[in-house]
């Protein structure tokens, strides 16, 4: 682990806490609008605080345990462990729009008209202003550490944004427009909203415990640094992945075959230089192969990513 990344860990843990002391005081004042108004969208938002609340706390495990050094068991660290509270956090998300949806669906056959429209819309405003705070430090963060885990959360606090300003609208429509049904109506909206947010935030924790590779934008820009130190001949069996906050590159170069050990090492030294001095975060690891030396008959292993770097084949 870099001194970059070690420095970077107290802030995602940071952005963590805050994230719970957010969603406790949000929790607490939606429980009472909830009570006082009466309002299934505000039961909804309600819900959806409580569940931030405890996906705030598996974020915080989550960031605490991948910003764990690397160990005997764990040789790659434990980056991961932010996939896996993303995944818990989208499993909560799944089951609140479920919840949601039901109570609304029952409103309808049993209208509960709302209450106390002033105090409900009060409230969502101050939630509104509190949580659009937390996603400003949340997206710094974010910019800082790249921590997937605070990115999830901060996905399900845009959606907290947007559920308040439903619960605004189904007050004004139901107390003042005298729009029935518009209350459970914008309960099944954020319900719809919170199934589409947990869709989205699951591809990039399956990603990253799939090891899915970079974009390609990312990967040709890496190879590009490489290529460009002296002594190389080709790279091949290019392979990337992320792990949380933590990136990971492999790659075999081929170097001349005449070259003895220590030169070889001396040119392993300088790409490895010239790649930490660009991409700090990312942990490379390099075999070294004699310029057309063959490991294998499968292409996406054999293929050169560098062709135009060397005026070979394009």
């Amino acid at each position: 682990m870099t001194e970059e990344q070690r420095r970077a860990i107290p802030f995602a843990v940071r952005a963590a806490l805050a994230s719970v002391a957010m969603a406790c005081f949000l929790l607490l004042l939606k429980g009472y609008a909830a009570w006082a108004t009466g309002s299934v969208a505000m039961l909804g938002s309600l819900a959806d605080t409580g569940l931030d609340l405890l996906a705030s706390l598996v974020t915080l495990y989550g960031v605490k345990l991948a910003s764990e050094p690397a160990d005997h068991d764990h040789r790659f660290g434990h980056g991961k462990a932010e996939a896996l509270a993303a995944l818990f956090q989208i499993a909560l998300i799944t089951a609140s729009a479920v919840g949601i949806a039901w109570r609304a669906i029952m409103a309808f056959s049993d209208p509960t008209p709302t209450q106390g429209a002033d105090f409900g819309i009060g409230v969502s405003v101050v939630a509104i202003a509190a949580t659009a705070i937390l996603l400003a430090y949340q997206r710094r963060i974010i910019r800082q550490t790249g921590s997937v885990a605070i990115m999830a959360d901060n996905v399900h606090y845009q959606s907290d944004v947007l559920l308040n300003g439903s619960v605004i609208v189904a007050l004004v429509l139901d107390q003042y427009a005298g729009v029935r049904g518009a209350d459970p109506v914008m309960g099944i909206i954020i319900a719809l909203w919170l199934a589409w947010g947990a869709f989205q935030a699951s591809s990039n924790a399956i990603d990253q415990l799939m090891d899915k590779e970079w974009p390609e934008g990312e990967r040709a820009r890496f190879i590009e640094v490489a290529a460009r130190q002296p002594g190389i001949k080709g790279i091949h069996d290019f392979r990337t992945r992320r792990s949380g906050s933590h990136d990971f590159a492999q790659f075999h170069m081929e170097v001349g075959r005449d070259l003895t050990v220590i030169d070889a090492h001396d040119i392993v030294e300088g790409v490895e230089k010239a790649l930490r001095r660009v991409y700090p975060k990312v942990e490379v690891l390099i075999h070294l192969d004699p310029e057309g030396h063959v490991d294998t008959d499968n292409p996406l292993v054999e293929a050169d990513v560098t062709p135009h770097w060397f005026g070979k084949r394009l």
